[in-house]
């Protein structure tokens, strides 16, 4: 069983308990979005083991998973933050081989990893199954961008300062090259998509252990 911090617990009950609440029935989508370093594959891992401990069977996956291959994500060049934005993610084959098949329920299969960024390979298809009521916890920047309108039931955007988010990725990732095409890339989405208006809910990210839910209206 996970152990958490008593503040971070509270926020992980609350909103796994809002989630199986509002969705007591069916498969259930949840996305958690952000910026690079926002946090998400933490928080979606800590809010997948809430929504477990409610007696929901819970899936992880992350859009991180299913990249376009080096070639096409830098056909606009490897310095575009335009790419970044547009070209990075296969989402026809994430809706094709995991969220339909998903939102289906019954005997269809899915999968949960398409494409391996780091080989610039194809993965091998693991195709899995679950019950009626079944919860996909998906992780990933970018993930409130209009053309995935409507695909989530419910959205958590990750509120994090750029400056700490940064920080994050140099202490993940080490130095790069790249960083004003994801800087770039990010802001495009930003000024697009205004995913934190779009979300369903809205947490304070900046420190792992002790996130803070944010409600809109009293920002």
């Amino acid at each position: 069983m996970a152990k958490w911090h008593p503040e971070k617990k509270v926020v992980l009950d609350a909103l796994a308990a809002e989630i199986v609440a509002s969705y007591t029935a069916g498969r259930v989508v949840v996305a958690i979005d952000g910026i690079d370093g926002a946090g998400k594959t933490h928080f979606a891992d800590d809010l997948a083991a809430a929504l477990t401990l409610t007696g929901r069977s819970v899936f992880r996956a992350s859009i991180d998973d299913f990249y376009r291959s080096r070639a096409e994500r830098h056909s606009r060049g490897a310095d575009s933050p335009e790419g970044y934005y547009r070209d990075s993610f296969d989402y026809s084959t994430f809706r094709r081989v995991l969220l339909e098949p998903f939102r289906m329920g019954g005997s269809a299969a899915f999968v949960t990893a398409a494409f391996d960024h780091v080989r610039d390979l194809p993965v091998q298809s693991k195709w899995r199954t679950g019950p009626k009521d079944a919860i996909l916890v998906l992780d990933g920047i970018f993930l409130n961008r209009p053309e995935l309108a409507g695909l989530w039931n419910y959205s958590v955007w990750l509120e994090t300062p750029r400056e700490v988010a940064e920080q994050r990725m140099l202490d993940r990732d080490g130095p790069t090259e790249n960083v004003e095409r994801y800087r770039g890339g990010q802001e495009l989405y930003l000024a697009e998509a205004s995913p934190r208006t779009a979300a369903s809910s809205i947490i304070d990210n900046h420190d792992f252990e002790q996130p803070r839910r944010i409600f809109a209206d009293s920002c």
